[in-house]
């Protein structure tokens, strides 16, 4: 969808503006989840919907992809532009350590998994992005405006 989405921005000339959520557990592992559509590893999100807040958003792509539910406000940890996309598409990232775990993943065709995996251990092929958003959040670099 949110390809479709981008598409459609681009061809109108219109900013596109996306969510991506860092959920941390306790034990220093984040939540990552694997797409159907492209390789990888990345945090959760999607795009804002019409009507939506960027906190709604990122709570709302992080149940649809992982079934977790926040139990606090996200916490705006910066904003980014994702010129790889467009020169107009913008990225907000959030921070959130209180959640509940589904019992079950949703089903559906977008996530093949989720999973927790410790910050000092990321699977191999966490995207590059993934990687320096952790990284900036976890305080060992420095946040870049650019995602």
């Amino acid at each position: 969808m949110r390809r479709l989405t981008l598409a459609a921005n681009r061809l109108r000339g219109s900013m596109s503006l996306g969510v991506r959520i860092a959920v941390r557990s306790d034990d220093g592992c984040v939540l990552l989840v694997r797409h159907s559509y492209m390789p990888g590893w990345y945090l959760p999100g999607g795009a804002v919907d019409p009507g939506e807040t960027l906190a709604q958003a990122a709570v709302r792509e992080l149940h649809e992809e992982t079934g977790a539910q926040a139990l606090s406000p996200p916490r705006l940890f910066a904003m980014y532009l994702n010129v790889r996309i467009s020169p107009r598409d913008h990225v907000a990232l959030f921070c959130l350590d209180d959640v509940r775990l589904a019992d079950t993943p949703p089903s559906g065709v977008e996530i093949r998994e989720s999973g927790f995996f410790p910050i000092a251990d990321l699977p191999p092929d966490t995207t590059p992005a993934t990687r320096r958003r952790i990284a900036e959040i976890v305080g060992v670099a420095p946040t870049d405006p650019v995602w």
